[in-house]
């Protein structure tokens, strides 16, 4: 009995292997939709708004499909990357893409023993492929897919890509709520400064607005955005980039924001609308001898 109860475990075993290996092939493939290549990967761009500038440097309007303007890595202030890593991905620097230790911390704990609790398994660089390339509505298959497909695009982008550079893109794509990308799109919007001036204190809060940007926004619950900060706070100390002391001073400051939404109430909207279309006549003349055209939603140029 013992025996037919084991040759029947491994064939299940062997089945469910197949199985597994069959609907990891078929992604390969193309069959749930398309899985961009090493080539498309390397091409990506974000798109980036174009700023408007006053005589004195001053940013007084954006264009955008996206609110986003991208930065450099060493154009931020260390304490948002420690911030960065500490909360969303702390062994970062030793996986090449996927956290097997997550992903088996995942299995355990939410899926076998629902713990509501246990937090996700994804690495910064797996939630940079969705970040990137968004995910596709397949109904029940929706999850599967969409995790497989960012398992295998994180080990692709770390082949192509160095860590600081996948941070970079990381932080330039995510999603901060009130249609901003990007920390310097945030970081203008929140403080009223570039993220390269973010106090440490300032950064805890808008790496907590990650998990969730409108739960967590300062704007609007300041409360849930204090106690969320705090708790980033705690993760730079539990990862050694804080003492004791730094958090404790931290958590005590209370939140100061200095809000800017431009595009409903910027200082010169009247006059952008000039701008504007003053800048779509230059561009047209331009993109006629331009093989890639400029947008100006798109192309993150500065209109002084």
């Amino acid at each position: 009995m013992t025996k037919r109860i084991l040759v029947f475990t491994i064939k299940l075993a062997a089945f469910g292997l197949l199985l597994l290996t069959l609907f990891i092939g078929s992604i390969y493939l193309g069959l749930f939709g398309h899985i961009y290549s090493n080539k498309e990967l390397k091409d990506f761009r974000n798109h980036s708004a174009s700023l408007v500038l006053s005589d004195n440097g001053s940013i007084i309007g954006r264009f955008f499909s996206e609110n986003r303007t991208n930065v450099k890595l060493d154009q931020l202030p260390k304490g948002l990357i420690e911030a960065l890593v500490a909360t969303e991905d702390a062994r970062y620097f030793e996986h090449e893409g996927v956290d097997s230790r997550s992903l088996l911390r995942v299995l355990v704990k939410s899926i076998i023993l629902q713990q509501k609790n246990a937090g996700g398994g994804s690495t910064i660089t797996q939630q940079l492929a969705k970040n990137m390339f968004g995910r596709q509505n397949l109904g029940w298959f929706s999850m599967p897919v969409n995790k497989t497909k960012e398992i295998i695009l994180a080990g692709r982008i770390e082949e192509l890509y160095s860590k600081e550079e996948i941070l970079a893109l990381y932080l330039n794509t995510v999603p901060f709520g009130e249609n901003v990308f990007g920390i310097e799109a945030a970081s203008r919007r929140y403080f009223n400064k570039s993220a390269a001036k973010l106090k440490t204190e300032e950064s805890a809060v808008l790496i907590g607005m990650l998990k969730a940007n409108t739960y967590y926004n300062p704007r609007l619950y300041p409360d849930h955005s204090i106690d969320r900060r705090n708790v980033v706070l705690e993760q730079m100390e539990k990862y050694e980039y804080l003492d004791e002391t730094e958090t404790d001073s931290l958590k005590s400051l209370p939140l100061e924001l200095d809000y800017a939404n431009l595009e409903s109430e910027g200082p010169a909207n009247y006059f952008l609308v000039h701008i504007r279309k003053e800048a779509q006549e230059i561009l047209e003349e331009l993109n006629k001898d331009r093989d890639e055209p400029l947008d100006l939603n798109k192309s993150g140029l500065i209109i002084e």
